[in-house]
């Protein structure tokens, strides 16, 4: 028998222990471990609840982990106040860390440290119920906020601020959140970009949706998407076609640029993109922030951007920064500093330039906040052949034959698939309760209670 313990389960823990089953190894038992009591990793905490097609996956997902080789184990962390890589190696034959990207990057500039300035992560954790989220975090009093980034994460955040609270009343966005939103007095967005049109990496859909938003109206200066060479050509700046996602976004931000009308009664949120700003500075107010001070800039010729010399400032009382993700390093595991991930081949862990038979990585923690959901199940097979061949080397070491006994025995309180159940069912009454869907747990004592059915 090959024992395996995955570490994480969202797509990439879940995507490796399915590709473990399907292996050729014919008696594989896999433990899906997760430092959270609860799985899906960013499928539960990181999708828009609006976006409800995305947080289908969580059915699939279900289905792996539901199969008898597998077993679900939560409320077990690992590194830093957990079990160690040391002691992973001596429960299983074989261990794989899907541990993801956690870290935001920061802007590094002056006043990003003040009250009202955020990671986009920590907006996103709020309203999605993270049990690490304070759960009155956001009261949303600013008028204005700013959105710094342009991906689809800068896009979720500034569609849930705009969209109030009505359209989400039947997802499954925790009390608290819920109640923010229905106060909010936020009623301009902006979402600010130090490139152009054609570099930002939101997707054509996620686009849409921000003018398909009601009680929001889009605006969008068109002397600022004239800045980029590829708006009015068909072609990038290495002469090639532009991707087709490329044209279509270009497409939608065209035709609201040539729709400049006032907002009309009872679409009273405004959202604004901008581009080819790049933040240098967050302003203060009264010990708060107070707006951010934007450097003008202009394409180099290359594909990058240089400062003009202009700048503007844009009021604003909340700000967001969702410029990307980064790995953090697992106490244990050796770490690339400058690419913020695990250094491997072919998914095995390189230690001092060898590779460590036993140890492997797939997901973010591989290669880097790159692709979607599904980029994680060729990255998670490539890893498991890597397993496989080293598998005849891994079977002959003794490991323990009871990990969950060895879990116990020291101290520890597994949440296995039962008490995620147990969690579901809490979260249907508690919603039920409120007239509504289910409704997240957004605390860990709550999550715990409702998992082992008894008061902590």
């Amino acid at each position: 028998m090959l024992r395996v313990a995955v570490v994480g389960s969202g797509p990439s823990g879940v995507y490796t222990a399915q590709a473990l089953l399907q292996s050729r190894v014919p008696d594989v038992r896999v433990h899906v471990l997760d430092r959270l009591p609860t799985p899906y990793g960013l499928v539960r905490y990181g999708v828009a609840p609006d976006h409800e097609k995305i947080k289908s996956l969580q059915s699939s997902l279900r289905a792996v982990l539901e199969d008898d080789r597998i077993t679900f184990v939560g409320n077990v962390g690992v590194g830093a106040g957990g079990l160690s890589p040391d002691r992973l190696k001596e429960m299983y034959h074989a261990v794989v860390y899907c541990v993801g990207a956690a870290a935001d990057r920061p802007l590094d500039v002056p006043g990003e440290g003040l009250p009202g300035s955020f990671s986009a992560t920590e907006f996103v954790s709020w309203y999605s119920a993270h049990p690490d989220a304070a759960p009155d975090g956001f009261a949303l009093l600013a008028r204005s906020a700013v959105v710094v980034g342009v991906g689809n994460v800068a896009v979720d955040v500034a569609r849930i601020l705009a969209r109030g609270a009505d359209g989400l009343r039947g997802t499954d966005v925790p009390r608290a959140a819920l109640d923010a939103l229905v106060a909010s007095r936020v009623r301009e967005v902006h979402i600010v970009g130090r490139r152009g049109p054609s570099q930002a990496r939101f997707t054509t859909k996620e686009l849409r949706e921000l003018g398909a938003l009601p009680g929001a109206r889009i605006a969008v200066d068109g002397s600022e998407l004239a800045l980029d060479p590829a708006y009015a050509a068909a072609v990038g700046l290495t002469g090639t076609p532009l991707p087709a996602v490329v044209r279509r976004n270009l497409d939608v931000l065209r035709g609201w640029a040539a729709d400049p009308r006032p907002a009309a009664p009872g679409r009273e949120r405004r959202i604004r993109l901008r581009f080819f700003l790049r933040p240098v500075e967050l302003l203060e107010r009264d010990g708060r922030v107070a707006g951010v001070r934007f450097a003008r800039t202009a394409p180099d010729g290359a594909g990058g951007v240089r400062d003009t010399g202009v700048y503007e400032d844009i009021e604003a009382q909340l700000v967001l920064r969702a410029v990307g993700y980064r790995g953090t390093p697992l106490p244990g595991l050796p770490f690339d500093p400058v690419r913020g991930t695990v250094p491997h081949l072919a998914g095995r862990v390189v230690r001092d330039g060898t590779a460590s038979p036993g140890e492997y990585v797939a997901g973010w923690i591989k290669r880097g906040p790159t692709g979607v959901i599904g980029s994680n199940r060729s990255c998670a097979k490539e890893t498991v052949a890597s397993l496989i061949e080293d598998a005849p080397l891994l079977v002959g070491r003794e490991v323990a034959t009871d990990p969950l006994g060895a879990l116990r025995g020291q101290g520890l309180r597994p949440v296995e698939w039962d008490g995620w159940l147990s969690i579901e069912r809490a979260e249907a009454a508690l919603g039920r309760s409120l007239g509504r869907g289910p409704v997240k747990i957004p605390d860990w004592s709550g999550l715990l209670e409702a998992a082992h059915g008894e008061p902590l």
